[in-house]
């Protein structure tokens, strides 16, 4: 360790936690090595406020292996160590860094949540000191010993939301919940979405925690009770953003002191245990001219100081009214501040003080101003229930070119109706958002179906581009070419990442577009999404989506489209364990392509579901045989595709039961029709299954180069579970050449990756783990999957058909 200067350690040179704490040990030997209890009666008048402090606490912060420190407390403990301001300085800095560092390299999970702080945050001084000093209260000697719970309430459009993010950023910045910062908006007054459920927060909480999806409990109370244990002893903020009411945030709080809950209301939270109430009234006349100041211009309001109260005092000092009047005046500099005053003074905002309604008059002055193309741009944005929308999406709703409507939402964030949280990604406030959807229904589109019926063909049709880039097989009937100006995609990257920036905005889309009678669009957004979903291992949230595009086709009266609809059900299902309602799906469609259509190619794809259904269950000989039959029906120029997945799925199944030649031709013939499909993803999994083939039969060099090659194929493809499934592969050869070490390191990796994407994988991952943990780990062979059996030495394989199933049930990966 470094000696700055006169012998005392340089805490600039800790890389992590424990060596601050270390350093901070050899400062107490620098100083002479005064006892703890000394040292906690010297450091108690140092703390602002000052306070007793026990002998313990002090005793505590020279622990190394804690997984934070109390800042105020640090820097009061070197304080009475005698280090000088600037030497404490460097102390305080390097206390902040490692924080920092330690939260950074954490568990996974997102942990820094908060909301970008807002640079036009004007006022609140006392405010945001009365909840600071609320946050920072005492925590040691059992001074505190619950949670800080402090609810931000007041009218609409006061400014709650922007107090919390400010205070919030303030905490973070002085090192204090360094460890997790958690954020939701509950959307307690949204006019067409309910307020969020608890318990669906919980498990979005949990997820960001690192807890894997399979493992968070059903029941809300025992989710909320594993959020607290995994709370326990974390330094953390949480923020949660327009309640409801108290009931809707009960769950939500941790329990241990280490935790400030920030709650922003429009109601009262009183009836919430343990809650200090923070009423936030309008702006004062200083705060008020202030921020007319920032937006409008600080000259302009010198200019005419008189104006500028007249117009302070028409807003009703409150802070979104005013914010509202100075972008207006922003965006006219030829107007005075006194032509504003005089239209304020005409009545546009008389309701502005009719308690909670008041914000409504605001919404009306600034939308009355704006050009009438902005007027129904704004408008339109009440047909979009998605999280956000883009230039393009809004385009495709107004029938705009795409230039204008990124001009359109430039103008209406100037405005401050939208906000652009994420570059190229607008929003509306829960608020804003039923106001333009009133809007929208008093002043309805000649066809009041248009907007929704442009929206949902656009993201049909860019959803069918992007989804041919990734590998899916073309859909008939989408809209044709130049309908709703689709976006276009370069390639697997542009189509990939679209998708995974949509696909909560095509749900939204879809749930429209039901609404409207829209069947078509309904069945099509559910197809469109069908390969990335799979893609993406995202199953949960995409049944909904594939239930409503059931009830669509069904609705249109379009038997192809439902076969094919209960077809993509069905591999929802068996890919989440639902085998009886995926068998009565498969059923269903197979009726139908029996009977009213002829579609020998459907017909074979509902087969191959069949087949993997009838596989799950481990009936693997009539599973073979509805592999089998798909391929005889197979034909045509839109089969290459299902052929190829039902020859991979029947190449797993021979190989289970002992027939490793068939298996290998299978899986030829399935690599030769993807490649020669340019589908990459289809081609590392007939790779994989090449690999473990390989493994099986003892050819382990060239096992090895295929998973590297399957693995270099998932790095181009970004796709997660191929990386895993390549590196548990790895690991399956490292084991079986006897290379232990090599193997622990992949299936850790695989591990990782698995639960990154909440794979039932990861189990498997973490058995192979387990098994391996012993010193001296005995010979080991490829085994089952889902329940390794006893290891044992690897030979050339000759098993009979029952003994190869039972030894290596699992292996492969099928495509369906």
């Amino acid at each position: 360790m470094g000696e700055p200067y006169g012998g005392m350690p340089d805490p600039s040179q800790a890389m992590d936690l424990a060596e601050l704490v270390s350093l901070l040990g050899e400062l107490r030997t620098w100083a002479g090595m005064p006892s703890y209890r000394v040292l906690a009666k010297r450091t108690g008048p140092l703390l602002r406020p000052a306070r007793v402090v026990s002998t313990t606490t002090v005793v505590d912060a020279f622990k190394v292996g804690r997984r934070r420190l109390d800042l105020d407390l640090v820097v009061a403990i070197v304080r009475a160590l005698g280090v000088d301001e600037p030497g404490t300085a460097r102390w305080r800095e390097a206390c902040i860094r490692v924080h920092g560092l330690a939260k950074s390299s954490g568990p996974v999970g997102v942990f820094g949540q908060l909301p970008g702080d807002l640079v036009t945050f004007t006022g609140r001084r006392d405010e945001l000191a009365r909840l600071i000093e609320a946050a920072r209260q005492p925590r040691d000697g059992g001074v505190a010993n619950a949670v800080v719970i402090s609810s931000i309430e007041g009218m609409a459009g006061v400014g709650k939301t922007q107090l919390a993010i400010r205070t919030a950023h303030e905490l973070v910045r002085a090192g204090h919940f360094a460890d997790i910062q958690l954020h939701v908006n509950l959307r307690g007054f949204d006019p067409d979405l309910p307020p969020s459920d608890p318990s669906a927060v919980l498990d979005a909480f949990l997820r960001q925690l690192g807890v894997p999806a399979r493992q968070i409990p059903e029941s809300r109370d025992e989710r909320a009770a594993m959020f607290r244990d995994r709370m326990r002893n974390r330094s953390a903020l949480i923020l949660l953003d327009n309640a409801a009411d108290a009931g809707q945030v009960r769950d939500l709080i941790p329990a241990d002191p280490t935790c400030l809950v920030l709650i922003t209301s429009r109601r009262s939270l009183a009836d919430l245990d343990g809650v200090s109430p923070h009423m936030i009234d309008t702006f004062s006349d200083a705060e008020s001219l202030d921020l007319l100041s920032r937006i409008a211009g600080s000259a302009r309001v010198a200019a005419e100081p008189a104006a500028a109260m007249r117009i302070v005092e028409f807003c009703d000092r409150l802070p979104l009214a005013l914010a509202l009047a100075a972008a207006r005046l922003r965006s006219r500099p030829a107007w005075s501040l006194a032509q504003l005053a005089d239209r304020l003074q005409a009545g546009r905002l008389e309701a502005i003080r009719a308690g909670r309604r008041a914000i409504r008059p605001v919404f009306d002055l600034s939308y009355r101003d704006l050009a009438e193309p902005l007027q129904r741009t704004f408008r339109l944005l009440g047909h979009h229930l998605g999280p956000d929308f883009t230039p393009a999406l809004v385009a495709a709703l107004a029938d705009i070119p795409d230039l204008e409507a990124e001009d359109a939402l430039e103008q209406l964030q100037d405005e401050n109706l939208i906000r652009q949280n994420t570059p190229g990604r607008y929003e509306l406030h829960d608020l804003l958002r039923g106001y333009a959807a009133e809007l929208a229904d008093a002043d309805p589109e000649p066809d009041p179906a248009g907007p929704v019926a442009r929206l949902a063909t656009w993201a049909v049709a860019t959803g069918h581009a992007a989804s041919r880039v990734i590998g899916s097989p073309p859909l008939t009937g989408v809209p044709p070419e130049g309908a709703g100006r689709p976006m276009r995609f370069a390639g697997y990257d542009e189509g990939l990442t679209w998708f995974d920036n949509e696909h909560q905005n095509l749900a939204a889309i879809q749930v429209s577009a039901a609404q409207a009678g829209l069947h078509r669009h309904v069945w099509q957004l559910a197809a469109v999404q069908k390969e990335f979903r799979i893609a993406r291992y995202q199953f949960d949230d995409f049944l909904a989506v594939q239930q409503r595009a059931v009830v669509a086709a069904r609705a249109a009266g379009d038997q192809a489209a439902e076969a094919l609809m209960l077809s993509g059900l069905a591999s929802v299902y068996w890919r989440t364990d639902r085998l009886d309602e995926a068998e009565e799906s498969c059923l269903k469609a197979l009726q139908i392509y029996r009977g009213t259509v002829v579609d020998p190619c459907g017909e074979g794809t509902a087969l191959i579901d069949y087949g993997a259904v009838q596989c799950q269950r481990g009936n693997n000989e009539d599973s073979l045989a509805l592999f089998t039959q798909a391929l005889e029906l197979l034909h045509g120029e839109d089969a290459p595709r299902a052929c190829a997945v039902a020859l991979q799925n029947r190449g797993v199944l021979q190989q289970r039961l002992g027939r490793l030649a068939q298996a290998f031709a299978d899986t030829r013939q399935a690599l030769a029709i993807y490649r020669q499909l340019d589908d990459r993803r289809g081609e590392a999994l007939a790779i994989g299954n090449l690999a473990w083939f390989h493994l099986v039969d003892a050819d382990l060099d060239v096992a090895f180069d295929l998973y590297r090659e399957q693995e270099h194929l998932a790095l181009l493809l970004s796709d997660t579970f191929l990386q895993a499934d390549a590196l548990f592969g790895t690991g399956e050869t490292h084991a079986t050449s006897g290379q232990f070490d090599q193997a622990r390191h992949a299936w850790q990796k695989a591990l990782h990756l698995f639960e990154e994407i909440s794979h039932p994988r990861a189990a498997q991952a973490q058995q192979r783990l387990d098994a391996t943990a012993t010193e001296c780990p005995i010979p080991w062979t490829p085994t089952d999957w889902a329940a390794p059996q006893p290891l044992r030495k690897i030979e050339k394989r000759h098993e009979t058909a029952d003994e190869e199933q039972t030894e290596r049930q699992g292996g492969g990966r099928s495509t369906s």
